[in-house]
């Protein structure tokens, strides 16, 4: 069985997906970190990402792969662990932009549909339910509000020590949106079959909860 999850930056995909993939006894498939993985090569290698010819370049250059250890995700790029570098803004914001190239998205694609043929998935991103696993069983589409989703951004960074600025945040949770709604290729938008789940004023056990319980209906 295949569970596709979309929707905007900040949501709460990662986390929502997680938690029910191992309810569910899934695996779970954070696409997002593919993305993320390609965005810190890109911005280590200093890759002119408006040069179509050096970014098809440095793709050809790299390897990933994703390694399952006890339900838990490690994402390696060219045989070194970065599930943890790929997880700042920087790189976020980088990923945003490179996602939304072809050449990027292709490299990926099958990777992902290979793992979702295999096996029972939660798989996380902005357009699996339209683009990478259209007949997925069920589809969510996960939201909150750009104030709501900066919070809960603003929260985690503080408390990993950081000292960030909440309004530079929802800056960027509101251009993230932008970008990845307005770009050519496989756009965020809601799937016509996708179930919307707003997160604003739920609990994370309450989202869990009514994402499991579609899940056993359609099983």
């Amino acid at each position: 069985m295949n569970i596709a999850i979309d929707g905007p930056a900040g949501a709460g995909k990662s986390t929502i997906a997680r938690l029910a993939a191992k309810e569910l006894g899934f695996i779970y498939v954070d696409t997002g970190a593919m993305y993320r993985a390609i965005a810190l090569y890109l911005l280590d290698s200093k890759t002119d990402i408006e040069n179509i010819d050096a970014v098809k370049q440095a793709l050809d250059n790299i390897n990933i792969n994703i390694v399952y250890d006890k339900g838990v995700q490690h994402v390696f790029l060219n045989l070194q662990d970065v599930s943890a570098e790929i997880r700042s803004e920087k790189v976020g914001n980088m990923a945003s932009r490179s996602s939304a190239i072809k050449e990027v998205r292709e490299k990926l694609l099958s990777l992902q549909r290979d793992i979702a043929e295999k096996n029972d998935v939660i798989m996380d991103g902005r357009d699996i339910g339209t683009n990478i696993l259209p007949n997925a069983e069920l589809k969510i589409y996960l939201t909150a509000s750009a104030d709501v989703r900066a919070k809960r951004r603003f929260d985690e960074l503080k408390n990993a020590g950081e000292w960030p600025d909440f309004e530079k945040i929802k800056a960027d949770i509101i251009n993230r949106d932008e970008q990845d709604m307005s770009r050519e290729i496989a756009p965020l938008r809601q799937a016509d079959d996708a179930v919307l789940v707003d997160s604003s004023d739920m609990s994370i056990s309450e989202v869990v909860d009514s994402i499991v319980a579609l899940a056993n209906e359609r099983r």
